[in-house]
C-alpha cells in the first residue's frame, strides 16, 4: 500500500511540472526576462516607464489613418510635430513606434501595412531631424490588438503608437546610470521653455 502511494505521488508530481518552467507565470509583462532583469538592475526601466507616462501625458502618443493608406494627412503630422518636439528634449531616449490595422483584408497583408504605417512615422521623424538609431518601427501588431473589437473598418483600430523604448548605449558611460538626474534637468528645462513660448504666443 505504501508503495502505490509514493508511486501515486510521483506521477502526480511529474503531471504537474508537465509544462515549461515559468510558463504559468509569464502574464506577458515580461516576454524577454533578460532584457527586463537587467533593464531593473541597472534602474533604467523604472526612468523608461516614468518617460512613457510623461510622454503621453504631455503629448498625444497616437495618430491614425485612412483606409488601407499609410499616408500622413494634417492632423497627423500636428501631432507627430508635437511628438518630435518632446523627443528632441530627450537626446539620450530611443522611441519606438507600433504600427496597428483595422480587421479588414489578411492577417498577412495587414501587419505589412501596420509595418509601413510605422515606418511612415519614422520617416517623418527623422525629417524633423532626429536620428534614425534611436527611432524603431520594426514591431507591427497588425489587427491584433484593435482599440474597438469589429471586423468593419474603424478608423480608431488603424494607428500608430509612439512610445519610449529605452535609453541609447552611447549615453550609458557619460550618464553614468544618473538616468533619474539628466530626466529631471532636461524635464524641467523644457517646461520652462513650453511657458516662455506660450507667454510668447498669447502676447
Amino acid at each position: 500500500m505504501k508503495k502505490l502511494i509514493i508511486i501515486c505521488a510521483a506521477a502526480l508530481s511529474l503531471t504537474a511540472c508537465s509544462y515549461e518552467a515559468g510558463g504559468r507565470l509569464d502574464q506577458g509583462n515580461f516576454g524577454n526576462a533578460t532584457m527586463n532583469n537587467t533593464l531593473i538592475q541597472n534602474g533604467e526601466l523604472s526612468y523608461v516607464v516614468e518617460l512613457n507616462s510623461r510622454f503621453s501625458q504631455d503629448v498625444p502618443p497616437m495618430i491614425n489613418f485612412d483606409f488601407d493608406k499609410a499616408t500622413l494627412d494634417a492632423t497627423s503630422r500636428a501631432i507627430l510635430d508635437r511628438q518630435a518636439d518632446w523627443i528632441k528634449q530627450f537626446p539620450e531616449v530611443r522611441f519606438r513606434v507600433y504600427g496597428h490595422t483595422d480587421a479588414v483584408g489578411s492577417s498577412a497583408y495587414n501587419k505589412r501595412l501596420g509595418l509601413r504605417r510605422a515606418q511612415a512615422v519614422v520617416a517623418y521623424f527623422a525629417s524633423k531631424g532626429i536620428s534614425r538609431s534611436r527611432l524603431e518601427a520594426i514591431a507591427s501588431f497588425g489587427e491584433t490588438q484593435p482599440l474597438i473589437v469589429t471586423q468593419g473598418r474603424e478608423r480608431a483600430n488603424r494607428r500608430t503608437v509612439t512610445e519610449v523604448a529605452g535609453f541609447v548605449e552611447k549615453w550609458d558611460g557619460e550618464l553614468d546610470g544618473k538616468y533619474g538626474a539628466v530626466i529631471y534637468r532636461d524635464y524641467i528645462g523644457s517646461a520652462g521653455s513650453n511657458q516662455q513660448v506660450q507667454q510668447a504666443n498669447a502676447s
